[in-house]
């Protein structure tokens, strides 16, 4: 071999290693460029309300226990856990407008309707969980809440629960919930229906058991009793069905609605999203872009943070009830809160 020779394969393997190097560097450009717009994109998805500033001091007092011996203890051997509880004020909206809602059986009116409320108390040191329903037609007397366009809307008495978020949105439904359950909600988290369709699908749908046959046209759900793997339009006929079971009242979409939660805690519980990033990025997209949350859980940290305290928690360890009622004596169609058991409920989550 000549010194040309050995002298021009030394340069090619120079040149390749050099190409080699520079795409190994374009490939972690692009990388880090993929996962820098990924995160900007699902960040932007979440939309937020500042519930905080539009209510100021007019509310219920946020509680700030101190820390227990045994918390303080495994604080010290662990990363310290959690010492406050937290109530969440979680509503379902249905939106009715737009071809993605219609094609979902969300029917042809216009507006969006808080059709589920339930309020998530998650204990101290994040050791169970309680979800509270309440029943979108209980009255209440609806207070005073202030309007994005300015001044406020006015007392309301024996007005249905759902109307606070028709007249006065998310800030009129947290005013409305802490007026009647003297509890402050530290969060508020909204879901569109039509992106909880999207979740469930990105899941690859949601298994639940029903022990009676459905039957409601309305919202297009036909189902024998028994064990049935739902999509996400399926799974959204369901949290919407209440003319098909039992009296055709919120109480029975509310068991329903309960049942379908803890199946799709499970289901997340059940789907390791780490070793699919394919499938973890299908699935935050969709719970992003379903959301609205108060200031406090509108960024993709801070929404981590809360779902990293929470990780530890499973269905079995969450408790759903719905607030005691009674027929309104003023309409056979209605509830009020049934006393003292409602207050004692509330008083519990305090």
């Amino acid at each position: 071999m000549t010194g040309d020779d050995e002298g021009r394969r030394t340069g090619r393997r120079r040149r390749l290693l050099k190409a080699a190097g520079l795409t190994l560097a374009g490939a972690l450009v692009l990388g880090i460029g993929t996962v820098g717009w990924a995160y900007w994109h699902l960040n932007s998805n979440i939309k937020s309300v500042d519930i905080n500033s539009a209510l100021g001091d007019d509310r219920p007092a946020k509680v700030t226990p101190t820390p227990s011996a045994s918390q303080t203890s495994q604080a010290s051997q662990e990363a310290p856990l959690p010492t406050e509880a937290l109530n969440i004020l979680v509503l379902g909206s249905d939106s009715r407008s737009g071809k993605e809602n219609k094609a979902l059986g969300g029917g042809s009116s216009t507006g969006a309707r808080s059709d589920t409320a339930m309020v998530v108390h998650v204990d101290a040191g994040r050791t169970g969980a309680t979800i509270v329903s309440i029943p979108r037609d209980t009255l209440v007397t609806r207070p005073s809440c202030p309007l994005k366009s300015g001044g406020s809307t006015a007392v309301a008495y024996g007005a249905m629960f759902n109307s606070a978020y028709s007249v006065g949105g998310p800030v009129c439904a947290v005013k409305t919930v802490e007026s009647i359950t003297d509890v402050r909600m530290d969060h508020y988290v909204e879901i569109d229906f039509s992106g909880f369709a999207k979740l469930v699908n990105a899941l690859g749908g949601v298994t639940v058991t029903t022990d009676q046959d459905i039957d409601d046209d309305d919202s297009h759900l036909h189902l024998k009793a028994g064990t049935h793997h739902l999509d996400g339009k399926t799974a959204l006929a369901l949290a919407r069905t209440r003319h098909g079971i039992g009296d055709g009242s919120d109480l029975g979409r509310i068991g329903l609605q309960q049942t379908l939660v803890k199946a799709l805690l499970e289901q997340i519980s059940a789907t390791n999203l780490l070793t699919s990033p394919t499938k973890l990025y299908s699935v935050t997209d969709a719970i992003t872009g379903s959301l609205t949350t108060d200031t406090g859980l509108d960024s993709l940290t801070e929404l981590m943070s809360l779902g990293e305290s929470l990780k530890g928690l499973s269905s079995d360890q969450v408790k759903t009830v719905t607030m005691p009622v009674v027929t309104a004596p003023s309409d056979p169609n209605r509830v009020v809160a049934k006393e003292p058991a409602a207050s004692e409920l509330w008083e519990s989550l305090r």
